[in-house]
């Protein structure tokens, strides 16, 4: 179980800051110094790297948070709420994030490669509101599973 959560966490970690910091230090950043363009070639490059990440974090997730629920504690019958809430919104949040992969970012990486600027300008743009989302989102599930227990 330890380990189980510990990996879980350190996941969590990994995919609520990564949204963090792109959303909330490089996007600013990004906008601000470079023209459409490079600022598009940049993006798609930090999707590239992060999405394989991502992908890995919700894997572990799924495999952590079942394993917790079914072995650790016997199933749901026998979790609090605030696992149930958690569990909701991480899929929610995975759901989310294969859109973008699947949609948005597909498209962003075909401007790109296109020199579609406007059409890449639109792609990030929908993939910023939908990574909006799926922070709050993830810091909401911190915020519950940091004082879930206390309910």
């Amino acid at each position: 179980m330890a380990v189980a959560l510990a990996l879980h966490v350190v996941f969590a970690v990994i995919w609520v800051g990564g949204m963090f910091f792109a959303y909330m230090a490089l996007r600013p950043v990004a906008a601000q110094v470079l023209p459409p363009p490079q600022r598009l070639e940049l993006w798609r490059g930090v999707f590239g790297r992060f999405f394989p990440w991502v992908w890995l974090a919700v894997s572990v997730l799924l495999v952590t948070g079942f394993w917790m629920v079914f072995v650790g504690f016997g199933g749901f019958a026998n979790i609090r709420p605030n696992i149930h809430i958690m569990l909701l919104l991480g899929l929610i949040m995975t759901a989310l994030f294969g859109h973008v992969y699947l949609a948005p970012y597909r498209r962003l990486c075909q401007a790109v490669a296109s020199k579609d600027w406007e059409q890449g300008g639109q792609q990030l743009a929908q993939i910023r509101k939908l990574i909006a989302i799926n922070l709050s989102l993830g810091l909401i599930v911190v915020l519950v599973a940091a004082g879930g227990r206390y309910w």
